[in-house]
C-alpha cells in the first residue's frame, strides 16, 4: 500500500489514475448498461480525492475525473471531432474541480459522523450543480447524466416520475458516497448506513406512494427505419425505401406513421413531387405520416431540420423546427474563431436554422403528439413542457447514422425510457438506422427494439396514459434543492471562517506589586 501510495506521488500518474477512475461510469450506460455498477462507479475517485495532499491537488484530480468521465461518455464522437473531444473534455472536465475540493474538505483526514453526514448531501448537490451546467445546450447537453443510466430499472423510473432524471442522480451520487465512507473512513460508517437505508426507504416510498399514471386508452404507432442506405443519391433511394416500407402498413389499422430524422432530404414546398407522393401513402394507409425534412426552406432564408405532418391532402401545415442545436455537428460555436473544425471533422459546413417554439401536433383519430428531434430527447424540460402543453405521446426523430457502430444509437434510445418516466407519457424513438424504440408510460420497454442491422416498419400497440407526475408539476425541484443546500454550506463555512479569525478576549494580566506587595501606581 506505501508502494503504491509513493506511486501516486507523480502528478502526472496520479492525474491519469484519477481520469481512469472517473471514466468508469460508463459501464453503467448503454451498450455494455451495467444499472447496478453506476452504484458504486464513483467509489475509486471519491478514495482517491480524499487522500489528496492538499485542496488544490485534489481539484486537480476532480478536474481530471471530470475529464475521463467526460471522454469515456462521448468516445464515440472521436471520428466526427477528432482533437475537439479531448479540448472540450478538458475545458467541461473543469466543472469538476470544486466537486473534488470538496470531496477532500468533507471526508478528507478523519472526518467525524457530522461531516459524514453532511458529505451525503453536500456532495450529491454539488455532483448535481454539474449536471446543471452542461445541461446547457451551448456547452453539448444532458448527455449520459448518471442518473439517465437507470434507465431499466422499475422503481428508478418511479423515482424519475417525482424528481426526473436529477433525483437519480442525487441518489447514485449519495449511495457511492455512502459506500466510499463505508470502505475507508471508519469514524463516519454510522452516517453512511444511515445514508444507504434513507436511499432504500425513499425508493419504497415512492414505489407505494408515488402516483401512477391512468391508463384510458390505446393507440397503433407505426415506426418506419430504413436502415443504411449508401452510395451516390443517397436520399432518393432512402426516400423509395421508407415508400415501400409505409406501403406495407396499409390495412394494419395504425393511428400515425413516423419517419427518422432527415428522412426528407428536400423541402416539400421546393419538391411538391415528394409532398404529394407521401399524401398518397397517407391516403394509402389511410393515416398521417409525420416525417422530419433536413433542407434549405422555401419560404425563408436558411437551413431548418423540421418535423412535418402530412396527411392524405398533402403537408397539413403543422410543422416543428428544431429549436436546440448540436454544437459542431449542426453549428459551429463562435464560428468566426472555430470554423476552422471543418476542415479537421465533419463539423457542420453551414450553421443550421433554430426554430422559436415548441408545438403539439393535432394528427387523425383525434391524438395529440408532442414532437422533438434528435437530441433535444435529452432535456428534460423539453417533454415536461410538451406534457404540459397536452401532448399525448411524445416522440423523437433521430439518425445516428454516423455513429453506426458505436454505443451512441443504444445510449440514445435509452434516453427516451427516462423522459416516458418523467412525464407519464409514452415516447417514440424513430431513427433512419437504428436503434428504434418505444416506451409506454411508465418507462417500460413496449415491443422489441429496431436494432442497426433492421431495415423495416414496426406497428406498437401503446398505452395512453393522462393525469399529471409530480415531476411535471413541480418541475426540476431537485435542482433549486441542491442549490439550496450548497448555498446553506457555503454560508455555514463563510460563518466558520469568521469565528475562527474573530479574535478572542485579551487574557487577563494582575497588576504588577511592589516589594511592599501593594498594586503598582503608575506615575507614583
Amino acid at each position: 500500500m506505501k508502494s503504491f501510495a509513493h506511486w501516486l506521488a507523480s502528478p502526472w500518474r496520479r492525474s491519469a489514475v484519477a481520469a481512469l477512475a472517473g471514466a468508469l461510469p460508463v459501464f453503467a450506460f448503454p451498450a455494455p448498461s451495467l444499472w447496478w455498477f453506476a452504484y458504486v462507479a464513483l467509489v475509486p475517485l471519491i478514495v482517491l480525492i480524499r487522500a489528496a495532499p492538499t485542496g488544490r491537488r485534489a481539484a486537480y484530480d476532480g478536474w481530471c475525473g471530470g475529464f475521463g468521465y467526460l471522454l469515456a461518455v462521448h468516445h464515440w464522437l472521436l471520428p466526427s471531432l477528432h482533437v475537439f473531444i479531448f479540448l472540450i473534455a478538458v475545458l467541461l472536465g473543469a466543472l469538476w474541480a470544486p466537486w473534488g475540493w470538496l470531496v477532500r474538505r468533507l471526508l478528507g483526514g478523519a472526518p467525524g459522523p457530522g461531516r459524514g453526514l453532511a458529505a451525503l448531501v453536500v456532495l450529491p448537490s454539488g455532483w448535481l450543480a454539474i449536471e446543471l451546467v452542461r445541461s446547457w445546450q451551448g456547452l453539448g447537453g444532458p448527455w449520459a447524466m448518471l442518473g439517465s443510466s437507470q434507465w431499466q430499472v422499475g422503481p428508478a423510473l418511479r423515482l424519475a416520475s417525482v424528481g426526473g432524471v436529477w433525483l437519480l442522480s442525487f441518489l447514485v451520487v449519495a449511495v457511492n458516497v455512502s459506500v466510499a465512507v463505508l470502505a475507508s473512513v471508519r469514524e463516519s460508517r454510522v452516517p453512511a448506513v444511515a445514508g444507504l437505508v434513507a436511499t432504500a426507504a425513499a425508493t419504497s416510498a415512492a414505489w407505494v406512494w408515488s402516483p401512477r399514471p391512468d391508463v384510458d386508452g390505446r393507440v397503433r404507432i407505426a415506426v418506419v427505419q430504413p436502415g443504411v442506405v449508401d452510395g451516390s443519391a443517397s436520399g432518393d433511394k432512402r426516400f423509395e425505401r421508407e415508400e415501400r416500407l409505409t406501403r406495407q402498413l396499409a390495412g394494419r389499422d395504425v393511428d400515425l406513421i413516423v419517419w427518422g430524422e432527415s428522412s426528407v432530404g428536400f423541402d416539400l414546398g421546393d419538391r411538391p413531387d415528394l409532398a404529394r407522393r407521401i399524401a398518397a401513402l397517407s391516403r394509402e394507409t389511410g393515416v398521417d405520416i409525420l416525417v422530419n425534412v433536413d433542407a434549405r426552406r422555401s419560404d425563408k432564408p436558411g437551413i431548418y431540420k423540421s418535423s412535418v405532418l402530412v396527411g392524405p391532402d398533402g403537408p397539413t401545415g403543422d410543422r416543428y423546427d428544431k429549436m436546440r442545436l448540436v454544437p459542431f455537428g449542426e453549428y459551429i460555436p463562435f464560428r468566426s474563431v472555430l470554423g476552422w473544425a471543418t476542415s479537421v471533422g465533419k463539423a457542420a459546413g453551414e450553421d443550421r436554422r433554430r426554430g422559436t417554439e415548441q408545438v403539439v401536433m393535432n394528427v387523425g383519430h383525434g391524438l395529440r403528439i408532442g414532437p422533438m428531434v434528435c437530441f433535444e430527447s435529452a432535456f428534460p424540460d423539453m417533454s415536461r413542457h410538451l406534457a404540459e402543453d397536452g401532448a399525448e405521446v411524445l416522440i423523437a426523430q433521430s439518425a445516428t447514422s454516423t455513429f453506426q457502430h458505436s454505443w451512441a444509437p443504444e445510449q440514445h434510445a435509452s434516453i427516451a425510457a427516462l423522459r416516458a418516466a418523467e412525464t407519464g407519457r409514452p415516447m417514440v424513438h424513430a431513427t433512419l438506422t437504428g436503434v428504434s424504440a418505444v416506451y409506454g408510460p411508465g418507462g417500460q420497454r413496449i415491443g422489441s427494439w429496431l436494432g442497426t442491422d433492421a431495415s423495416s416498419s414496426q406497428v406498437y400497440d401503446i398505452p395512453l396514459a393522462h393525469g399529471v407526475t409530480p415531476y411535471v408539476r413541480y418541475g426540476d425541484w431537485p435542482v433549486h434543492a441542491a442549490l439550496l443546500v450548497l448555498a446553506a454550506w457555503c454560508a455555514s463555512e463563510g460563518a466558520r471562517a469568521v469565528r475562527l479569525r474573530r479574535p478572542g478576549p485579551e487574557p487577563h494580566v494582575p497588576p504588577a506589586r511592589t516589594v511592599r506587595e501593594s498594586p503598582a501606581r503608575p506615575g507614583r
